[in-house]
């Protein structure tokens, strides 16, 4: 657990671990003051971050550490053209440990790959947030206590929504797990997640409104439903009500169910649902801060292992996603077979031409 790419990459046992030292820390905050005392955190956010990039800073100056690097992909030498991987080994020689958000997915694994220091995906294009999943875990057994035996509804942009794709990641490893997904056909699980959930025997049921599910529920995950994922404003517009939570239908709700959003909120919900106590989202906001707190810690004690480099070059295979780091970087490694999954991004591969 070196680098941090996927909620995989944590074990049953060292998620429990982390998740006891954020509550610690959480309880007893003035015991880690200086606890990262004369290291620097990097965070190198290719694209705009409000509650992650803040949140990884402010988890780094609440353990006595300072932080360094830039907000977008214009304020770095990417607007030149510089490689992921050039990047990370400069960054290496004045920073301690990295988060690296990025709209091309499997970008922050390149950067593990070559790296001298620690690397966290703090985001890749719409693949994995493993520190947002740290955060909703986090959230979840501080109010619930358990992670087995819940029915959780997914709601939104489930397609592109990283926070999601993570948070199923990790469910699976808890018994009596039941989703629901909660999506308009446009914007559905895509195939990959779906073969992840039978693979894994975790029980699905899709629908179409979230009047359907909520009765059921014992957590509320809502997502951000992008407007521009629609041909037409009218397709949008049809399907708006649907995917927005208000007091009113909160009321058809479990009186303990939690709702949860990794934020940030457009309109799909409602003002109205700030003040009930089953909205949690501004609290799991500060969880995270704490989760990565307790990530920051860990991460800055363990013997440094980087993941190593492979064959440089495709062999025959390409990645069928466009989003895909290899698109842009093509120096990188590639192999496999027609139909198994990306190594960066988890797509298909496909036939290079």
């Amino acid at each position: 657990m070196r680098h941090l790419m996927s909620p995989l990459d944590f074990s049953v046992e060292e998620l429990d671990q982390l998740l006891d030292l954020a509550n610690d820390i959480e309880q007893n905050p003035e015991k880690y003051a200086h606890a990262c005392d004369g290291r620097i955190l990097a965070t190198l956010f290719y694209e705009p971050s409000t509650r992650t990039r803040l949140s990884f800073e402010s988890a780094m100056m609440h353990l006595g550490g300072k932080v360094l690097g830039f907000s977008s992909a214009n304020s770095s030498s990417a607007a030149k053209g510089e490689s992921v991987a050039d990047t990370i080994r400069t960054v290496s020689c004045f920073a301690d440990i990295a988060a690296i958000r990025h709209p091309k997915e499997g970008a922050p694994l390149v950067a593990s790959m070559v790296s001298s220091i620690p690397v966290v995906n703090a985001g890749d294009g719409g693949h994995q947030h493993p520190t947002q999943t740290l955060t909703d875990l986090y959230t979840i057994r501080t109010k619930k206590g358990r992670f087995h035996d819940l029915t959780i509804g997914l709601c939104g942009d489930l397609k592109y929504g990283r926070t999601v794709h993570s948070l199923l990641h990790f469910l699976e490893r808890y018994h009596n797990v039941q989703i629901y997904l909660i999506a308009p056909e446009v914007l559905g699980l895509p195939d990959y997640m779906i073969q992840f959930l039978k693979e894994h025997n975790m029980p699905y049921c899709e629908v179409k409104s979230i009047d359907e599910a909520l009765p059921e529920l014992d957590v509320l995950y809502m997502t951000r439903i992008q407007r521009e994922r629609f041909v037409t404003a009218e397709e949008y517009q049809n399907l708006e009500g649907n995917y927005q939570l208000t007091a009113e239908k909160l009321k058809r709700a479990k009186k303990d169910m939690l709702v949860l959003h990794p934020l940030p909120r457009v309109d799909e919900i409602a003002q109205d649902v700030d003040d009930d106590p089953r909205a949690v989202y501004f609290r799991q906001a500060r969880f995270g801060m704490f989760g990565r707190m307790a990530l920051l810690l860990t991460l800055s004690k363990l013997p440094f292992l980087r993941a190593g480099h492979q064959d440089i070059g495709a062999h025959g295979v390409k990645c069928s996603n466009h989003k895909c780091i290899t698109k842009t970087e093509p120096y990188l490694p590639l192999e496999g077979n027609v139909g198994e999954r990306c190594p960066y991004c988890d797509a298909p591969l496909e036939m290079l031409l």
